[in-house]
């Protein structure tokens, strides 16, 4: 998911807009949209708090759609990423979403890309997708993913090629062009990443190996792009899961998942709504791996 804020051109995240100007009335904060002169067309800005109007592009939604070979896929069209992208819009944000299928929007101010992550080059077309529809990035939400779970031993080479396909090979895609964007744009940016507690702390009953190989490579990635662009104020944080509702766990017959967490319950999409909102506003917070996990990581 890519995020252009206001003003000016947004780089990556799907949007573009400007701040209103204090002294014009046609710019006031009461005004839902106006027009502007951009590069020989018009073009609509909205309101924002910032210098610039926030565009964000949501890679890929933390949905889940069954794969060709069982496994789960994460998609911007509903679950955790469709949450995030309609959390950002009410922001003022304009939002850039993808998925190998997803439909398009009607809001001028969402655009939907059509993209296999796992594919050399798609995360490259995406950014300039977004570029060229809103003019600049400002936040990254890597939560495109593929998960399964298995023993070690069962997984194959295809099994293994899909997940670091997308979780991997999309994630430095993406985000090497979208960082591209934020240093050309000279304004920073965020970069942040969903990730799960397995990372931290295995689970007996859930083998998941190639899941802590992949979501693991990203915390580590996060938190060296913390420091590696911290002097150009791009910021790389990142929000570890444990179960939370989605379509890909509807419902907790038994409690079974609601007992992995100690405290009792299941995590819901509001909760990671709220946590990504929370980094995406603390503007001194950079590096930060923030557990979504109702306590999983802590011990229990």
């Amino acid at each position: 998911m890519l995020l252009p804020r206001s003003t000016g051109r947004c780089l990556q995240r799907r949007t573009v807009g400007r701040r209103p100007h204090p002294k014009s009335s046609a710019r006031r904060r009461g005004s839902a949209t106006r027009r502007v002169r951009a590069g020989g067309r018009r073009r609509r800005v909205w309101p924002a708090v910032s210098r610039r109007l926030p565009a964000r592009v949501p890679q890929l939604g933390h949905t889940h759609e069954r794969g060709e070979e069982g496994g789960n896929r994460h998609r911007a069209s509903q679950g955790i990423g469709a949450a995030v992208a309609d959390a950002y819009r009410r922001r003022g944000y304009a939002v850039v979403v993808t998925a190998r299928s997803i439909p398009s929007s009607h809001d001028p101010d969402v655009l939907a890309v059509p993209g296999d992550l796992s594919r050399p080059g798609t995360g490259a077309q995406i950014v300039a997708q977004a570029l060229d529809r809103f003019g600049r990035i400002d936040t990254l939400v890597n939560n495109a993913g593929v998960y399964r779970e298995k023993p070690f031993t069962e997984y194959t080479d295809a099994d293994y090629d899909l997940v670091i396909g997308v979780n991997l090979r999309g994630f430095f895609d993406v985000t090497r062009s979208a960082i591209s964007a934020m240093l050309a744009g000279g304004d920073g940016g965020h970069v942040l990443c969903v990730s799960t507690t397995l990372v931290d702390r295995a689970n007996a009953r859930i083998p998941a190996a190639l899941a802590s190989l992949t979501k693991g490579g990203l915390v580590a990635a996060t938190k060296e792009l913390a420091i590696e662009y911290a002097a150009r104020r791009i910021r790389a944080n990142a929000v570890s899961l444990g179960v939370i509702r989605t379509p890909m766990h509807p419902d907790d017959p038994g409690g079974t998942l609601a007992a992995l967490h100690p405290l009792g319950r299941m995590g819901e999409v509001d909760d990671v709504v709220e946590a990504i909102m929370y980094l995406e506003q603390a503007s001194f917070v950079t590096g930060e791996i923030l557990h979504v996990d109702g306590g999983q990581s802590a011990g229990f």
